[in-house]
């Protein structure tokens, strides 16, 4: 297999492409300031303590949820002001997704990565937006997408004037209620020339699977990680929380903060040995 090595490049000061692991955790979505600040501090106290830096990840707003009736979150306004205040405060890069152009304007004056959710991956005018923001671009693949379905997205990108950028592995539909993750799409996807990241969490999801929300396999998710980094993923994603029970949003994919460091020494030890 002949690869197009993608050039590396920062966003604060993590290294995409780089020797050290792209690492983007944190909570599924902002449930209140003071949560995301307590969160926040673990994380970067974890991150000092194993020399890796971070991108702290929260959603203002969970769009995409299976009942009407689930919370989303605080909003573009506000959860967007109390990342900023986790990026000031902190010193670190933050990453949020974002639902539309105008969401794009706002979202692009706080934090220092755009993230395209998954079912939105083809909307041109979102991806064009949050290309001409001036901040780095995550793309997640969308479920339905083959490997080779990311490239014309890339070109979207580009043409607007986007050279940072990546995609996130997510896990591929699979039967009803059901995903897949398909490690050869790491491969297929840096042979194109792209940087690649796996989130490990949103890819034991049962979409839709308990009615009225979605289930998972959260405790697969430390094992679907470490694959993907001996397969050559240049990052991983995890989302983490304190007490995954009590999450307001995908609950059961989520790792407990508590078990967060043993998760990630594993994770980086085979990225050294690579």
């Amino acid at each position: 297999m002949r690869m197009m090595k993608a050039k590396p490049f920062k966003i604060g000061n993590v290294t995409v492409g780089g020797k050290n692991l792209l690492l983007i955790l944190g909570p599924c979505v902002l449930e209140s300031e003071k949560s995301a600040r307590r969160a926040a501090a673990r994380l970067v106290a974890l991150s000092r303590k194993l020399r890796v830096p971070f991108i702290f990840k929260a959603s203002y707003d969970k769009a995409n949820r299976t009942s009407g009736r689930s919370f989303r979150g605080l909003g573009l306004e506000e959860g967007c002001r109390i990342l900023g205040a986790i990026r000031r405060e902190f010193g670190i890069p933050v990453t949020t997704d974002v639902h539309s152009p105008e969401d794009v304007a706002v979202a692009s004056r706080h934090v220092d990565l755009l993230q395209i959710p998954a079912f939105l991956c083809r909307q041109t005018d979102l991806i064009e937006a949050a290309a001409r923001s001036g901040r780095a671009v995550n793309v997640k693949k969308g479920q339905f997408l083959s490997p080779w379905e990311v490239a014309p997205i890339a070109a979207k990108l580009r043409a607007a004037g986007c050279r940072k950028f990546f995609f996130t592995e997510r896990g591929t539909t699979f039967g009803y209620n059901n995903l897949v993750a398909d490690m050869r799409s790491i491969p297929w996807i840096r042979e194109q020339g792209f940087h690649i990241v796996f989130d490990a969490t949103h890819s034991v999801q049962r979409p839709g699977a308990g009615g009225d929300r979605t289930t998972g396999d959260g405790e697969l998710a430390p094992i679907l990680a470490a694959a993907a980094v001996a397969a050559g993923a240049d990052g991983v994603f995890l989302e983490t929380h304190e007490n995954p029970k009590r999450a307001p949003s995908d609950g059961p994919n989520q790792i407990p903060l508590a078990r967060l460091p043993s998760v990630l020494r594993r994770l980086i030890a085979i990225r050294h040995a690579l």
